[in-house]
């Protein structure tokens, strides 16, 4: 498995803006930006929506399934819009 993380901005400074070199990089930049986004959206809303904040020690199998719950509900959270009128209700 090769982890990609973001580069330092460091390693763009030294290169020129026209270069063919420093595009590439700033793509490849952005295209794991935009990967990291979607990947970090359902923390957000398990720590905020849900205040799961810190973790308990109770056993891997509870943790795990706590975890998994959490995560279903994230989905169910980012698509409530499209859930509720199919339901019968209006929220915003």
């Amino acid at each position: 498995m090769i982890w990609q993380i973001a580069a330092r901005r460091s390693t763009h400074k030294h290169l020129s803006k026209r270069s063919v070199l420093y595009k590439a990089r700033r793509k490849i930049e952005k295209v794991k930006a935009q990967v990291r986004a979607k990947v970090e959206h359902p923390f957000r809303v398990i720590k905020r929506q849900f205040g799961y904040v810190k973790t308990r020690f109770r056993g891997l199998a509870k943790n795990t399934a706590q975890l998994t719950t959490l995560f279903a509900l994230s989905n169910l959270w980012r698509v409530r819009r499209q859930l509720l009128p199919a339901a019968g209700e209006v929220h915003p």
